[in-house]
């Protein structure tokens, strides 16, 4: 993973476990999951929620494990037009 500016936290990601075929949380960078969910639904519910109290980076991936969907919750001083919302 890249290096990310000091004081910033890390972005908050779904990922599918094919191994379990469940939905984990997991912040950018780590290994063992914030919180398991048996639905993608349902992570990424509480994801988005983390993200945004955290005031980070939110990315949802699909089965296939390429990312679907991106938002950012951050203070980003040049935030892009969101075409989605």
């Amino acid at each position: 993973m890249s290096k990310r500016p000091k004081g910033k936290k890390p972005a908050v990601h779904v990922v599918p476990d094919k191994k379990t075929r469940k939905w984990p949380v997991k912040r950018a960078g780590s290994k063992k999951p914030v919180k398991t969910f048996d639905t993608q639904q349902e992570a990424e519910k509480f994801g988005r929620e983390l993200a945004k109290k955290e005031k980070t980076e939110f990315v949802l991936h699909g089965r296939d494990g390429r990312i679907r969907d991106k938002d950012s919750y951050g203070n980003d001083p040049h935030p892009p037009h969101d075409r989605e919302h």
